[in-house]
């Protein structure tokens, strides 16, 4: 798919009082058929008009998305969610996003008829989330329309916590890059799916499976959201979307940097010494080795070309702040081959196991 080259203008907005002629600005672009990208709580997203299906194939067009892959529509406020939902909300819906909303909690349900098939990918459903970013609320409530927006970034590379990741990926294929600063959660936003009998998380995030009990009573999740990835070709054009994804992240191999990413799971002591060994293996065989760490253990460095910890083991929600941007650095040092530690446990180290394993696209060794 080809796409116009553009000049994409950077700029600086302060999250704790986002300047209103920048917003107007960019809203300006939105409703002009544009792209923008804007900060969130969770990662950079990229939006577009929702309401405009030229506008939308534009985001797929700027990734390089496959077309079968949904996205998620984003709203001011809850009560905007009912004009893109077919019949009522139900009950569980008005409980989460009061609990939950504005955050990174995205809920899966019926879409009304008039949600464009491109935001959809051709489902019956639509994917709705309320940002808890104030650059991202106000670009919304000026623009006056949803939007639809999945991560700033090249398809399948890792999500973009910074401007400076918007820029290596998408310069010159969208108008506007809102700067917003650093990326608070790190990691994209929990997605729950409301339309059957019981609620199924389809991709983990910072609302967790407990918080999300403590409030139904209940929930699943996806065996897809704890495995690996199905590195599955996009469909041809014109298929439909029967076996497509549910969800933005469970189909394909996402959030991959450029070197092949080896991820060892199992007990850390087990897991370390596998590493060294791996290590050891392939710089023997001239590779240039990195090393993804959680534990901070000082034997790596003898071993790696290239050391980075991306948080605490102790501190999942630490991990999940640093990974994006420790896998972006990998590809900066031109590292051949990265050996990554696992995270073991529920809650946020549920969601990060879930992006290590669909970044390592299967490369998975339980010790």
């Amino acid at each position: 798919m080809s796409f116009k080259a553009t000049a994409t203008k950077r700029m600086k907005v302060s999250p704790a009082c986002p300047g209103p002629e920048i917003i107007a600005g960019a809203a300006a672009v939105l409703l002009n058929g544009g792209l923008v990208a804007f900060p969130t709580e969770t990662v950079y997203g990229l939006g577009a008009n929702a309401l405009d299906p030229r506008a939308v194939s534009r985001i797929f067009e700027a990734k390089g998305r496959p077309a079968d892959n949904p996205l998620i529509v984003h709203v001011a406020a809850p009560e905007d969610t009912r004009a893109l939902v077919a019949g009522s909300l139900p009950g569980a819906a008005e409980r989460l996003m009061e609990a939950f909303w504005p955050g990174p909690l995205t809920l899966v349900l019926p879409a009304a008829a008039w949600v464009p098939p491109q935001v959809t990918a051709g489902l019956s459903t639509v994917a709705l989330r309320m940002p808890g970013h104030p650059v991202a609320l106000a670009l919304i409530r000026a623009a006056g329309v949803p939007v639809a927006a999945p991560s700033a970034n090249t398809s399948g590379r890792p999500s973009p916590t910074m401007a400076d990741h918007v820029m290596d990926d998408l310069r010159g294929r969208i108008e506007i890059v809102l700067d917003g600063g650093p990326c608070g959660l790190g990691l994209e936003s929990t997605v729950l799916d409301l339309t059957g009998e019981t609620p199924v998380i389809l991709r983990p995030g910072g609302v967790t499976p407990r918080d999300i009990t403590r409030l139904l009573g209940r929930v699943e999740v996806d065996p897809a959201a704890d495995g690996p990835a199905a590195s599955l070709p996009p469909p041809a054009a014109g298929a439909d979307n029967a076996d497509g994804p549910r969800s933005p992240g469970m189909k394909y191999t996402h959030y991959a940097p450029r070197a092949p990413l080896f991820l060892f799971e199992g007990r850390p002591e087990l897991v370390a010494a596998k590493i060294l060994a791996a290590a050891r293996d392939h710089a023997a065989a001239g590779r240039r080795v990195g090393i993804l760490t959680c534990a901070g253990r000082d034997d790596y460095r003898q071993a790696g070309e290239m050391v980075l910890a991306a948080g605490r083991r102790e501190e999942p929600a630490s991990v999940a702040a640093g990974l994006y941007a420790a896998l972006r650095k990998f590809d900066e040092s031109g590292v051949d081959v990265i050996l990554a530690e696992g995270l073991d446990g529920g809650g946020v180290a549920l969601a990060v196991r879930n992006r290590l394993r669909r970044a390592a696209g299967g490369r998975v060794v339980t010790v």
